[in-house]
């Protein structure tokens, strides 16, 4: 039998608007995630904020 887990799989879109993302595993139940992250599509560190991520 699996065992019960408290973190989900969220997706970091960056705020650029270029359609990077990163995708990271976060603690259930906590608040949305808003991170500065390197975009290697523009070639510097901007905003990445949480989205849901699609199956």
């Amino acid at each position: 039998m699996a065992k019960s887990t408290k973190r989900e799989k969220v997706k970091l879109n960056s705020t650029a608007g270029t359609g990077y993302y990163y995708t990271l595993n976060k603690l259930k139940g906590k608040d949305k995630l808003v991170l500065k992250k390197y975009d290697p599509k523009v070639r510097k560190h901007v905003d990445f904020k949480e989205g849901k991520l699609t199956k």
